[in-house]
């Protein structure tokens, strides 16, 4: 018989485990891997982002947003300061992002790890749980295993990045134990479209405003930089868009506009008039502050039909100034689960105590991490959840 049995060893997992410990808790962790916390090591490409200063309640999404705030608040973000605090994290702090001061998600990961091993928490690896029978109490893998446990942890993570073990099997422990599920979509993924120029611009890192409009309606706008991809465009700013996106995509227009000249603080036509003053080209012109390769689309998709600044009438300019600030594009599609770096949808927020992480449904059994329907913005705040949510769970299995 075991006490507590946390299924899943990644950053939510991991941290409920270390605060029950510490509480004196006798605690398993059930891990399918042969290595704790893979995702983790390859989060924010390996640099590890695993805060940031702006807590803005902005930053994260759920199809139950008015409850957010009993997760995302002073109170428990202070305990992740104070967890992170605890475990003697170095921060290097750039824009109020938190990095570890070795800029390797290595450090982040030790650190668990070490706090593990000093609590004496037992972890078995390579076992996958695929069922929980709840009777007098929680069965794992009762076909096989059978290992009994008088409380549950699922801190199995969503269906994005399949390849780290989140592979969805929490929302179907969940479903056969009376719970609904929001069903799962990418997040944090890149846009995709069916222009032609696309692979003309592939490979290009720009910085830029993105516009998000759905049926005609603006929704959100996101500045940093973003990559041109062969079907779209990729990187933060592009997937913080996402997950208003996923959702919606084929039931509604959306359109993405992009300012090409984010760092332009004067009139857009006074600039360029400016600018006929060095008394080069248009390309020439616009290659002072744009790839090349982009130059030629925007010129063609503005139809300007000469390179000559006199020749220019008033109407091409105004043509030309708006597709660089205006640059329309019609996403169809976005990324998949197996590319997303998150899962949007999962457990309804609705359906847990959040002061707690326990079920509504089912005494004793717990819920953490990405597997409840909160997702959030690029940034730290992801990570950030995870932290929380496991906290919370942690001190009160």
């Amino acid at each position: 018989m075991k006490d507590i049995c946390i299924i899943g060893a990644g950053p939510s997992g991991l941290t409920a485990a270390i605060i029950a410990a510490r509480k004196g808790k006798k605690v398993t962790i059930i891990e399918r891997n042969e290595k704790c916390a893979k995702k983790l090591l390859i989060t924010g490409n390996g640099r590890c982002n695993y805060y940031n200063e702006n807590q803005d309640i902005k930053h994260y999404h759920s199809n139950n947003p008015n409850l957010i705030k009993n997760i995302i608040n002073k109170e428990n973000i202070n305990k992740v300061k104070e967890f992170f605090k605890s475990l003697e994290i170095i921060p290097k702090i750039i824009d109020g992002y938190y990095y570890p001061i070795t800029n390797q998600a290595q450090t982040i990961y030790n650190a668990l790890i070490y706090e593990i091993e000093k609590l004496n928490i037992e972890i078995i690896y390579g076992l996958k749980v695929e069922e929980i029978k709840k009777e007098e109490y929680y069965i794992i893998n009762p076909k096989k295993e059978k290992i009994i446990s008088r409380n549950i942890l699922l801190a199995t993570g969503g269906k994005s990045a399949p390849k780290t073990g989140s592979d969805g099997i929490g929302y179907k422990i969940l479903e056969n134990l009376n719970h609904k599920i929001i069903e799962p979509l990418p997040a944090l993924v890149k846009l995709k479209g069916n222009e032609k120029y696309f692979k003309k611009w592939n490979g290009i890192r720009t910085d830029v405003i993105l516009k998000l409009y759905e049926d005609e309606k603006l929704i959100k706008e996101e500045k940093g930089q973003i990559q041109l991809t062969d079907n779209g465009i990729s990187g933060i700013a592009a997937f913080n868009l996402s997950t208003h996106i996923t959702k919606n995509i084929g039931k509604k227009e959306e359109k993405i506009m992009i300012n090409f000249m984010p760092w332009l603080n004067e009139n857009p036509y006074e600039f360029m008039k400016r600018m006929t003053k060095l008394n080069l080209t248009i390309s020439k012109t616009l290659e002072r502050f744009l790839n090349y390769k982009l130059v030629n689309i925007i010129l063609k998709k503005a139809n300007i039909k000469t390179d000559n600044f006199k020749k220019l009438s008033n109407k091409d300019l105004s043509k030309l100034i708006r597709t660089l600030t205006n640059f329309e594009i019609i996403i169809t599609d976005v990324g998949s689960l197996e590319k997303a770096q998150i899962t949007k949808g999962g457990l309804p927020l609705n359906e847990i105590n959040l002061n707690k992480m326990e079920s509504l449904k089912n005494k004793n059994l717990f819920i953490s991490g990405e597997i409840i329907d909160i997702d959030a913005d690029c940034g730290g705040y992801n990570l950030t959840l995870a932290w929380i949510t496991g906290i919370i769970a942690g001190e009160n299995i």
